[in-house]
């Protein structure tokens, strides 16, 4: 019996938090996770609100050698959402690292991962079309804090 320990998770339409908590999961069971169409993951909340509080990260400043000391904020979809899953990872820097390389984002959904013909996993508890709110897409986010990709 061959067990394939590698999964595809499609993101479009699935709200950011629950995502990359199920993610984390299947990442601590030893899993190989593949996230596509991260651009159309759903962040809850009202649009401009959501947008401004990821702005304020653009705020935080020190003056010894930002570079290496201030937090680095992402702009793109793909770190957007692993920026989400590392943050539901275990705290243990060496644990979150062994963890965070099983897992590979992608705006869109690219050929190599068709080609993979991997298992799809279906999120339930995720959708989006659970909630009774306005919610923005994390593809919307990342444009208005500077992403020019296409999607």
């Amino acid at each position: 019996m061959s067990y394939n320990k590698e999964i595809v998770i499609d993101a479009e339409g699935l709200i950011l938090g629950r995502l990359a908590s199920v993610v984390a999961k299947f990442l601590k069971y030893g899993y190989r996770v593949y996230i596509v169409n991260a651009e159309k993951a759903v962040i809850s909340g009202d649009p401009h609100t959501v947008k401004e509080s990821y702005a304020l990260w653009f705020e935080i400043k020190t003056l010894r050698n930002p570079s290496k000391w201030s937090p680095h904020r992402p702009r793109n979809p793909v770190s957007i959402v692993k920026y989400a899953v590392r943050g539901m990872l275990p705290k243990n820097p060496f644990k979150k690292i062994t963890l965070l390389k099983k897992l590979k984002v992608y705006v869109g959904y690219p050929e190599e991962v068709k080609k993979m013909n991997l298992t799809a996993i279906e999120v339930p508890e995720a959708r989006a079309s659970k909630l009774k709110h306005e919610y923005v897409t994390v593809g919307e986010v990342a444009r208005y804090l500077g992403w020019r990709g296409e999607a």
